[in-house]
């Protein structure tokens, strides 16, 4: 194996866990602490409250397309975002996530993580890579 196809497998792991940890973000938003009250914790912190839904539209969309590997880099971009506002969120809470309410250690590894994938790009085994790569090669051959 070399450097290129070990790239491209870590890619490919480091896509699929955070594709995963994204979509169970958005259903515990949903399945546990409900919409609304998701959308009540955010104007606790104040921040305005329809971010919530914001956010966790962006975790489940964008932790799908992670996991399938289609627009890699650009969902994984645009979830850096997320993911600093999610650090913002815990840093009264101190370092440690096991901390009362969560500390911000945890969110910081996943905007280095996410951050890191939008730079790494698709991996192996994306679907995006597939389809733009056909995209590409039936466009050129009508050129």
């Amino acid at each position: 194996m070399n450097d290129s196809t070990s790239t491209a497998y870590g890619a490919f792991i480091l896509r699929i866990s955070l594709g995963t940890a994204f979509i169970a973000h958005a259903l515990l938003k949903l399945l546990v602490f409900t919409l609304p009250g998701t959308a009540q914790f955010f104007g606790s912190i104040g921040l305005p409250p329809f971010l919530g839904y914001v956010v966790f539209v962006a975790e489940l969309v964008g932790g799908v397309l992670l996991a399938l590997g289609v627009g890699t880099r650009y969902v994984a971009a645009a979830l850096v975002p997320i993911m600093l506002g999610a650090t913002w969120a815990h840093l009264g809470n101190g370092w440690l996530f096991t901390n009362s309410q969560g500390g911000w250690e945890y969110p910081a590894f996943w905007t280095a993580a996410t951050l890191a994938q939008a730079l790494l790009g698709d991996g192996a085994f994306a679907l995006g890579t597939k389809f733009f790569s056909r995209t590409i090669a039936l466009q050129m051959q009508r050129a």
